[in-house]
C-alpha cells in the first residue's frame, strides 16, 4: 500500500518563509493529521477503488470478527474557506467520526469521500464534489462500490450506517442501496439538505442528494437520529422534523450537546443500546 509522503523542510529559514514553504507543500495538512490520528488510535489504511474514485478506508482493529459491520462515515469537513473559496483538501479538521470509531468493539471502519484523505488531486477530482455535489449519484455510488468490495473481501452480511454531520446525509443515502443494512444512525446530521442551506442562506446543493425528499427507508431499518440543543450547524427541529418522516425512527436529543460537543462522552453506553436495538433516551 503506497501513501503520498510530504517531507517538512528543515533548517534555519526566516519564520515567514518556512510559513510559505508549509502552505504550499501542505507538510501536516488536514489530510496528514487525520492519517496521524488514525495510527494514534491503531487503525489500519487500506486505498479501495469505487467506481471513479479512490477511497481511503480506516479499520479498527476488530475487523475481521464477525458478521456485522459498522460504517462509519464522517463530516464534510471544510468544503469552503470562509464560504468563499473552495478547499483545496476537504479532509476534516476535527475527526469526530474517527474518534467515535475509536471507542466501537464491534467491527468497523471509516469509509472516506471521494478525493478526501490524500485525493483531493486525483484526475477525476474537482472541487464541485466537495460543494455543491458533496451528495451527489457520482460520490454516492463510488462508496457504494467501496463498501461492497469491503463488505465481499470480508464476508460481511449485515451492516450498520453511522454518519456524524454530512456523513449523516450519506448514511441515509447509503442505506437504501443496501438490502443488508440493519440501523442507521445518524449525530447531528443535517438531514434535510435544502431546509439547512436555506437556514443558513447558503447556496443550494446542486446536483446533491437530499434525503429529506426520498422515500422513506424500510420499516425494519432500525433509526436512531441524535441532536444537540445547542447545535447552531444544525439546527435540532431540522434533525426532528426530518425523523418524523421515517418509520421505525428515534429521534434523540441532548440538552447540553452542540454540533461536535460531547458525542464521546455517550457513546460507549449508546452501542450497547445499539447492538440491542432498545429504546434509548438521554
Amino acid at each position: 500500500m503506497k501513501y503520498r509522503q510530504h517531507k517538512c523542510p528543515i533548517g534555519r529559514q526566516p519564520g515567514y518563509f518556512i510559513l510559505i514553504i508549509l502552505v504550499v507543500s501542505g507538510c501536516a495538512g488536514p489530510s496528514a493529521r487525520f492519517q496521524q490520528t488514525a495510527g494514534q488510535y491503531g487503525f489500519t489504511r487500506n486505498d479501495i477503488p469505487g467506481l471513479e474514485f479512490t477511497h481511503a478506508v480506516y479499520s479498527s482493529p476488530n475487523v475481521n470478527r464477525g458478521r456485522r459491520l459498522h460504517v462509519y462515515l464522517g463530516s464534510d469537513g471544510l468544503p469552503w474557506i470562509r464560504g468563499r473559496w473552495e478547499s483545496r483538501d476537504p479532509t476534516p479538521r476535527v475527526p469526530v467520526g474517527l474518534t467515535l470509531l475509536s471507542l466501537d468493539s464491534n467491527p468497523a471502519i471509516y469509509l472516506g469521500r471521494p478525493c478526501y484523505h490524500g485525493h483531493a488531486s486525483d484526475s477525476e477530482c474537482t472541487p464541485h464534489l466537495w460543494t455543491n455535489a458533496r451528495y451527489s449519484e457520482r460520490v454516492v455510488g463510488s462508496m457504494e462500490q467501496a463498501l461492497r468490495k469491503v463488505m465481499a473481501d470480508k464476508g460481511y452480511e449485515e451492516v450498520v450506517f453511522i454518519g456524524y454531520s454530512g456523513g449523516g446525509v450519506l448514511a441515509m443515502l447509503m442505506a437504501e442501496r443496501f438490502p443488508e443494512t440493519r440501523s442507521v444512525v445518524t449525530v447531528a446530521a443535517n438531514l434535510d439538505t435544502a431546509a439547512w442551506t436555506s437556514h443558513h442562506h447558503y447556496d443550494p446543493l446542486t446536483g446533491s442528494l437530499n434525503p429529506g425528499e426520498r422515500a422513506s427507508l424500510n420499516s425494519t431499518i432500525h433509526q436512531y437520529h441524535l441532536a444537540g440543543a445547542l447545535d447552531s450547524n444544525v439546527p435540532s427541529r431540522i434533525i426532528q422534523s426530518a425523523a418524523r418522516k421515517q418509520p421505525s425512527a428515534q429521534y434523540i436529543e441532548w440538552a447540553s450537546f452542540d454540533h461536535s460537543c460531547c458525542w464521546e462522552t455517550i457513546w460507549k453506553p449508546f452501542l450497547s443500546c445499539l447492538n440491542s436495538n432498545c429504546a434509548w433516551s438521554p
